[in-house]
């Protein structure tokens, strides 16, 4: 709970600075192991497998090119040891359309070392997420 409670401050500090581009990824690092692996369902504007402390920056810097807010307004942790899961509901704008969403994703989170080590998160709708972060096609 202590790596994942101090992960999610660090990215609300992360985020509040600027965010990627703008701020330093050192605030997160120490939290992620070095070989970290976050699986993204292809389906997603930010979709697929980042890989690394560099990958996993990348990841944040897609984000925010797709999220102009992305606020989680609650969370749960459904289990906790060497893999949790969390449930978070999410709250957030599309930067190229606009539109405001609110859905849940399913985390499960491996450590190892005492640290972040894989992520799959787990989206309801990635179609309807797709749907709402894509710039309207001229025609």
């Amino acid at each position: 709970m202590a790596i994942l409670t101090g992960m999610y401050a660090a990215e609300a500090e992360y985020l509040a600075a600027g965010g990627p581009g703008e701020a330093p990824f050192d605030t997160l690092a120490p939290f992620f192991a070095p070989d970290v692996v976050l699986h993204q369902a292809e389906a997603l504007p930010y979709g697929g497998t980042w890989r690394g402390h560099a990958g996993m920056e990348r990841f944040f810097m897609e984000m925010s090119r797709t999220w102009e807010e992305f606020d989680m307004l609650e969370q749960e942790f459904l289990a906790t040891g060497e893999t949790a899961v969390i449930r978070t509901q999410v709250r957030a704008r599309a930067r190229a359309t606009g539109r405001e969403l609110t859905f849940p994703i399913l985390q499960t989170i491996s450590f190892k070392d005492g640290r972040i080590a894989e992520v799959h998160p787990f989206y309801w709708d990635t179609a309807a997420i797709a749907t709402a972060c894509a710039a309207p096609t001229e025609g």
